[in-house]
């Protein structure tokens, strides 16, 4: 098997839980219950093939110096919430997905999970060749980070049924964009995919 690792992005309770911060802004994703429930399985099939999970954590230090004035423009009211802080519930990642002490995490400040963190070194620190990606928000961090895991030379599987975006319709451009562009090959959990095979059934 090609050496793979699952890429979980900011699967957060700050995105994903009714009562985290972005529902409470009026920015809740579409299907986020769906998608945390499908990457569950996602990752239990990788725990299962001993398959390395990546869980990456958008958050901010105290008083917020690195959120930054393109986010704060981005998202003007997260910070009257303490969205995404570290070291507060709504920066964890969602209980679902069973994250422990154990488990490589890489917190991030941008869109791009490769940008200014330890994800690169630790994916190649790992002999990891490829990617299968899934998370939130689609057209944001996580296109982004996909786009920039190809540039990086990494082939990567979008898992569509384990993202969600603002709207439907977000994600479903965002994952038009990333297969016209054969940026991505897409699968889903509910279609079969499995992380542990060989050979899994990817769409491009």
């Amino acid at each position: 098997m090609t050496n793979r690792a699952l890429l979980v992005v900011d699967m957060q309770n700050g995105f994903c839980h009714p009562d985290g911060s972005f529902p409470r802004i009026g920015r809740g994703l579409d299907g986020a219950e769906a998608a945390v429930s499908n990457a569950a399985v996602a990752v239990g099939q990788a725990r299962r093939a001993a398959i390395p999970v990546v869980f990456t954590r958008h958050l901010y230090r105290p008083g917020r110096p690195d959120e930054g004035a393109a986010l704060i423009r981005n998202s003007p009211a997260l910070a009257g919430v303490n969205g995404l802080a570290a070291g507060f519930w709504d920066a964890e990642v969602v209980d679902e997905l069973g994250c422990g002490p154990e488990d490589l995490l890489v917190d991030k400040v941008r869109f791009d999970a490769f940008q200014w963190t330890s994800l690169e070194p630790l994916l190649r620190g790992l002999d990891v060749r490829e990617l299968v990606v899934c998370g939130v928000v689609t057209n944001l961090c996580v296109e982004t980070t996909v786009r920039s895991a190809f540039m990086r030379d990494f082939p990567v599987t979008v898992l569509a049924d384990c993202c969600a975006a603002k709207t439907r319709r977000l994600h479903e451009l965002s994952i038009e964009v990333l297969t016209s562009y054969e940026l991505a090959g897409i699968a889903s959990i509910g279609e079969g995919y499995d992380i542990g095979l060989d050979r899994a059934p990817v769409s491009a």
